[in-house]
């Protein structure tokens, strides 16, 4: 606890589990355990790295009030992991009733004749907590075959045979395995040779297509010329009949 008397300020120390690249926050506690309404303030050496809320307020009597530090993300860690930054708690006792909105600066100057109390907290990086470790459902021992001794120094014959079963069971799981493994590679050998096929008799048709539409062209003229030919003899000999 602090030795200052209008509030007590818990912990002593602000304690930032450091990550690169994300914000942390950690708190305090501040406890009035007086009959006065008292006044805080925080300050920082370094207020672009960090934000406090609430950074000034009223803690009632007999009560308690709980401010979060945010420190920013950092691009990179200092060296050691050594923090220089340091925070400043200042605290007065205000008028009865008094409220954040009655907080003025010149309540926490001390040449004003105001008795303000200050507590000093500096910034400790710790190490993130690590994430528990991940547990294999099973262990090569677990599934090995291995016959237990009783008390009596006989094998228990029915562990052991459930081992070997085990055993057996996935050295066939692994002789499907590879025969899947080896079936799915040859059905993909010969779906590519397949689509390999269907793009070569694409571009055969569409070389057909293309020699056709040319013969038409060139036989499209002389097959008009007749027709025309013959619509002009049917004309002509339709007339001569009217004569």
């Amino acid at each position: 606890m602090s030795s200052a008397e209008i509030l007590q300020i818990q912990p002593q120390e602000l304690q930032f589990p450091f990550e690169l690249r994300k914000q942390i926050s950690c708190s305090l506690q501040l406890s009035n355990k007086t009959d006065n309404y008292v006044a805080f303030k925080v300050k920082t050496t370094n207020p672009k790295k960090y934000c406090v809320r609430p950074n000034t307020g009223v803690v009632m009597p007999r009560s308690t009030c709980d401010v979060i530090v945010t420190m920013q993300a950092q691009k990179e860690a200092p060296p050691d992991m050594q923090c220089k930054d340091k925070f400043l708690l200042q605290s007065v006792v205000a008028s009865p009733g008094a409220t954040t909105k009655d907080i003025t600066p010149e309540m926490f100057n001390k040449e004003s004749g105001h008795d303000v109390e200050e507590c000093k907290l500096r910034v400790v990086y710790v190490a993130p907590p690590q994430p528990p470790s991940p547990v294999r459902e099973g262990s090569d021992e677990d599934s090995s075959p291995r016959a237990s001794v009783s008390e009596n120094g006989h094998s228990n014959a029915l562990d052991f045979n459930a081992a070997s079963k085990a055993f057996n069971e996935r050295g066939e799981h692994q002789d499907i395995s590879f025969e899947a493994r080896t079936h799915i590679s040859k059905v993909t050998e010969e779906r590519n040779h397949v689509i390999e096929q269907n793009k070569r008799l694409q571009q055969e048709l569409e070389l057909l297509r293309r020699q056709a539409s040319s013969r038409r062209s060139a036989s499209g003229i002389p097959f008009m010329y007749v027709v025309l030919v013959g619509i002009i003899g049917i004309i002509l000999g339709f007339l001569l009949k009217r004569t």
